[in-house]
């Protein structure tokens, strides 16, 4: 466990924000997001209803004062995952979004991968909490 530094609780709160934002889109208006961007309405939706459950995480850990470190890593592994598959995913020729898509895609995984080093430092900012 660690006590959570405030610069963690609060990058961990930009990202619950960002990410749950992201997933109401996404899970609610994957036709519209689709038409806009030229990608997969079933990737958007899935995608949104992944950030639910990833916003509820991660805006829950927000919340406590205290963390079990391995979440934290999770999460920021998780992030760093999440950027170099959106790169990837645009690379791959897999999906064949428009210009406006592909700006989307690379400006959220920059985002992302923004969240990830801000959490990684939050993490090296939080104290070990010793059992008395």
């Amino acid at each position: 466990m660690i006590d959570a530094s405030i610069f963690l609780r609060r990058a961990l709160l930009a990202d619950a924000i960002f990410s749950g934002v992201a997933a109401l889109g996404f899970a609610f208006g994957a036709s519209a997001v689709a038409m806009l961007f030229n990608l997969p309405e079933a990737l958007l939706r899935e995608t949104g209803l992944f950030l639910i459950a990833y916003t509820a995480l991660v805006g829950w850990l927000a919340s406590r004062a205290t963390v079990a470190k391995p979440l934290i890593l999770l999460v920021v592994i998780g992030n760093g995952a999440w950027t170099v598959g959106s790169i990837a995913l645009l690379l791959s020729g897999a999906v064949s979004p428009n210009l406006a898509g592909a700006l989307m895609i690379v400006a959220q995984a920059i985002a992302t991968g923004m969240f990830a080093e801000l959490q990684f430092l939050g993490l090296r900012k939080s104290a070990d909490v010793v059992a008395a």
